[in-house]
């Protein structure tokens, strides 16, 4: 393709001789001051008073400047006052005249020579004014020494009466506000006590503030009987505690594997679990009886887990009944329980820890009923396997359950008397090896209260 200087203009100068005499457009020139305008104001002032600091517009003259100054910390009209600027802020050409850290303003001429040429300002102020004031706060409500009141009324079930009254304050204290300027306000849930006593009237209340007063009152409840539902709503769970007694070092596998019907709650140190129904501890057992559990990195003397039954079948009635268990007051039933435990093997510090741990539980009832388990209804619901043969296993399974005045007369040929005559090592599964040192021994004991 052949290129001429007349198809194109592309080896022409940019900026032609002809290109002198066009006509300029009145708009673009509009336009053209226009964003000069704009960029004139885009430059920013920042104004320094000791620690405070604000930012405006910059003025275009040194009197607005100073007016602007004065605005805003309103100096007393004798106080001294003084504009400088940082010479790192100020025009090249300005700092390059001054060998001082600060360039002083003192008219109009220092001022233009000091923004030439700057996109933004700092001013700071000299004076020994006060700093600029906040804003006041607003005056505080008067006070409420005076206020009607009504009272509804139950007397008796059915029965209403409505108090109309003035509540006034004495000395003039404003009933609206505590000490501390707290508003008290709103709908509170309580106790009124009402007292008429010769010539002595009060009225005192004790409440706690509704959060939410959509919520009827006949939803509310008292923070006693929370905590009693809220007890009685918990489940009751298994508390059992397993120490392993080997005559040497050695590394085993100690598996829990509950039924369906019960769940594993809490295990410490925490096991590896295995599936829904089963969990694995990994120990090297001392002969000492210490364990070390790998994966906590913890050494403990024994493994401690809870597991809760399914609630359906919980019976109270059925678990400890006349039949299967023995009943005694709570005063009787300590002693007799140490005693039960000496016959079962057990030495004297787990016999003391074993009712320390549980005395709590046992003190909440004036009567308890209580019965061991045998080997195979534990394993029914709880089970326990050891990657170590032989091994003697002791597993000693305590329930028991409050009884009132009424229900102890139920046990009257199952008290004390003929608890004291059981064979306990036959039920639970006694053997003479639980005490042999050289045998790879396992204690469990496990407390669990039917409520």
């Amino acid at each position: 393709m052949l290129l001429s200087p007349a198809s194109t203009s592309a080896s022409l100068p940019s900026q032609s001789f002809w290109g002198k005499f066009k006509k300029k457009d009145k708009e673009s020139e509009f336009r053209e001051r226009q964003a000069q305008m704009a960029l004139a104001r885009q430059r920013l002032l920042t104004l320094a008073y000791e620690d405070m600091e604000t930012v405006r517009m910059l003025p275009n003259s040194f009197p607005e400047l100073e007016a602007v100054a004065r605005d805003w910390t309103k100096p007393p009209p004798d106080a001294v006052f003084g504009l400088r600027v940082p010479v790192e802020f100020a025009s090249l050409h300005a700092s390059r005249l001054v060998s001082g850290p600060y360039i002083y303003l003192t008219g109009e001429d220092s001022y233009q020579i000091a923004i030439m040429g700057v996109q933004g300002l700092r001013v700071e102020i000299v004076s020994d004014a006060p700093p600029p004031p906040d804003e006041p706060p607003p005056p505080p409500p008067p006070p409420v020494t005076e206020m009607p009141a009504t009272f509804n009324l139950e007397l008796v079930p059915g029965q209403h009466v409505v108090l109309e009254t003035t509540v006034a304050s004495a000395d003039d204290v404003d009933m609206a506000r505590m000490e501390d300027g707290t508003v008290v306000d709103g709908q509170f849930w309580g106790k009124l006590n009402i007292v008429h006593d010769g010539g002595t009237h009060t009225v005192d209340f004790t409440g706690t503030r509704i959060l939410n007063p959509d919520v009827p009152p006949d939803m509310l409840f008292d923070s006693r009987v929370m905590s009693k539902l809220t007890t009685a709503a918990k489940p009751s769970s298994v508390k059992c505690h397993l120490s392993i007694l080997s005559p040497a070092q050695q590394y085993c596998d100690v598996i829990l594997s509950v039924n369906p019907l019960w769940r594993l709650e809490l295990t410490w140190p925490p096991a590896q679990p295995v599936n829904e129904t089963k969990v694995k501890y990994f120990l090297r057992v001392h002969p000492g009886g210490a364990l070390e559990h790998f994966e906590s990195e913890m050494v403990t003397t024994s493994l401690y887990y809870e597991a809760v039954p399914d609630p359906a079948m919980v019976d109270p009635n059925d678990f400890i009944a006349p039949r299967n268990g023995y009943a005694m007051t709570f005063r009787d039933f300590v002693p007799h329980l140490m005693s039960v435990l000496d016959q079962l093997g057990m030495s004297m510090h787990a016999r003391t820890n074993f009712i320390n741990n549980n005395i709590s539980a046992f003190s909440a009832h004036k009567n308890i009923a209580y019965r061991f388990l045998s080997p195979s209804k534990i394993a029914a619901a709880i089970d326990i396997s050891v990657t170590s043969d032989p091994c003697v296993f002791t597993r000693l399974f305590l329930i028991f359950r409050g009884l009132s005045d009424d229900d102890v007369g139920l046990f009257a040929g199952a008290g004390e008397k003929e608890a004291n005559s059981v064979n306990w090592r036959e039920i639970v599964g006694w053997s003479e090896n639980s005490k042999d040192t050289t045998q790879f021994r396992l204690l469990e004991t496990s407390v669990f209260e039917v409520t």
